[in-house]
């Protein structure tokens, strides 16, 4: 069996448009393909869709074959049109591309939302046709029902879809994107303003937060299973305060030192609750093949105190690793995002 097939970022699709543009716009010429020069100093080629005049300029356009990555752009359509200015080269944001309108990201508030690498690709590629000053505006049609579907409305990218990629390739199932995608978030929150930011594993936690306490928008994180790396940073870049918020099912295995708790490459925490379930209500308890449902065959009040009792651990877990620089806070939920127990001062989020 073959291994998993790579493909373009949008970046390199929107470079690729670009100098099929430029060729047509400074020589005449018009092609099938086009080559360009990726960041890491090797080339490639690819196919397009349409090279076509328009009255003040020329526009082509590649279809974004993302590979075996379940991109959400993947078969989207990246066009890339350009018209000659006075200056060097102007980037704008055509339909489906977002504008930035938050601080803490790569770009400021107001730019469109082209990240600087897939900026220097398709600077580096319409270089190779002309010197020249260009109005390099990039269009993705679909961009802002796609953009639906990603993190840009929590980012703060209004209209559309980022044109991203910092090498040019997609690899597939990409760990470095999605942490890329988690610091980011985090640093809006903390350029929001936002001193007291709140990690939930993913959307039962988000549901929960909201429905608990008061927060912005800005304030959730996602952290899904990179507990060990978004720990890391908040002790790089510290708030005033943290709430960690979640099911037990994920936060319960942050005690046994699981820092990445995805089900495949960390150990059941049911095992764990259990005896300290046992522990705490000094009684026996009955086998269960989830966290869930240990706490399901308790009374409510017995609920309340393993609920404490397991937050309280995953909130000192938090903490050393964090070397206590910053105060924690934790909240377990269960998957009606009914609270189970809490650990902690949560009077900055109430």
């Amino acid at each position: 069996m073959g291994g998993l097939q790579s493909g373009f970022t949008t970046g390199a699709c929107a470079a690729a448009a670009a100098k099929a543009a430029a060729c047509l716009l400074s020589e005449g010429t018009m092609h099938d393909a086009i080559t360009i020069p990726l960041p890491d100093g090797t080339r490639e080629s690819l196919p397009l869709s349409y090279v076509r005049a328009l009255p003040d300029g020329a526009e082509a356009a590649v279809c974004k074959q993302a590979g075996d990555d379940p991109d959400v752009t993947d078969g989207a359509l990246v066009i890339t049109r350009i018209a000659w200015v006075d200056g060097d080269i102007q980037f704008h944001a055509g339909e489906g591309v977002g504008i930035i309108t938050k601080p803490g990201l790569a770009l400021p508030p107001g730019e469109p939302a082209i990240n600087p690498g897939p900026r220097a690709m398709i600077k580096a590629a319409v270089r190779e046709v002309t010197d020249l000053g260009l109005r390099i505006t990039v269009v993705i049609p679909a961009g802002k029902e796609l953009a639906a579907r990603t993190f840009n409305p929590r980012l703060g990218i209004e209209g559309g879809i980022s044109v991203l990629g910092t090498t040019g390739r997609v690899r597939p199932f990409s760990l470095e994107a999605v942490r890329k995608t988690m610091e980011c978030a985090y640093n809006v929150t903390l350029a929001s303003g936002n001193r007291h930011p709140v990690l939930v594993p993913g959307h039962i936690g988000e549901r929960a937060a909201r429905r608990h306490f008061r927060l912005t928008d800005e304030q959730l994180v996602e952290a899904g299973n990179e507990w060990g790396f978004m720990i890391d940073l908040v002790l790089r870049k510290t708030p005033a305060a943290l709430l960690v918020l979640g099911h037990p099912g994920k936060l319960a295995k942050l005690p046994l030192g699981h820092w990445d708790t995805h089900s495949s490459r960390s150990a059941s925490p049911v095992p764990s609750v259990r005896t300290l379930a046992a522990q705490v209500l000094n009684c026996t308890v009955a086998e269960a093949t989830t966290v869930e449902g240990v706490f399901a065959d308790l009374t409510p009040e017995q609920q309340k105190y393993l609920g404490d009792a397991l937050a309280e651990a995953v909130q000192v877990a938090i903490s050393r690793r964090l070397n206590y620089s910053v105060p924690v806070s934790a909240v377990l939920i269960n998957l009606a995002g009914d609270l189970l127990g809490s650990s902690g001062d949560l009077t900055p989020w109430q």
